[in-house]
């Protein structure tokens, strides 16, 4: 299957408020962030849960959030900025092949992977390296759109994060995703 980046300008829709009527950020997705933490959003686009996730974590936490897509991420500054919140949110700018995260080693609390691990050409690479950044006992919530992500493909992925080092923990229940909540061994 080729592997497609979203187009930058479908952002506009994505973060829209107008979303929200069908996929509210707040509950259950961004409640895994909590004060003081460093969350790592890979693949924010413009910011749809990169902004509560900079208020849940507060001002003495802060938001990873690496991006391939320039545009998206001037779009997340900006919004961020407007928002207050541009002190909370570290938006850089990464690589096809790296998250360019390297200096984030054992340090991340939370990592929010949203829609966006179906769009990688290495996905072994992608959890290695969020597997690196994380602390032992850190978590990572893994949403895969239904419409794009068979069953198959998702477990195939869950493998792929067992590999890595991270351990399944759960299945949440989720209406128009695929979800796992998985965990670094500690």
């Amino acid at each position: 299957m080729p592997h497609r980046v979203c187009p930058w300008w479908l952002g506009y829709f994505l973060a829209s408020p107008v979303r929200r009527w069908f996929e509210d950020p707040v509950e259950p997705i961004v409640s895994h962030a909590r004060e003081g933490m460093t969350v790592l959003e890979p693949g924010p686009g413009m910011g749809f849960f990169t902004l509560e996730l900079a208020r849940r974590a507060g001002p003495s936490g802060r938001v990873v959030a690496p991006d391939i897509q320039p545009k998206m991420l001037a779009s997340l500054r900006r919004r961020a900025a407007k928002a207050g919140l541009d002190g909370r949110i570290d938006a850089r700018l990464a690589r096809p092949d790296s998250l360019c995260i390297d200096d984030l080693a054992g340090q991340v609390d939370f990592t929010l992977a949203a829609a966006m691990i179906h769009e990688l050409e290495n996905q072994p690479a992608f959890f290695a390296e969020v597997a690196r950044a994380l602390k032992p006992g850190g978590r990572m919530l893994v949403l895969e759109p239904n419409g794009h992500v068979t069953e198959e493909e998702f477990a195939r992925e869950l493998d792929l994060a067992a590999n890595a080092g991270l351990r399944l923990v759960d299945r949440p229940v989720s209406k128009r995703s695929r979800a796992a909540l998985l965990e670094k061994a500690r």
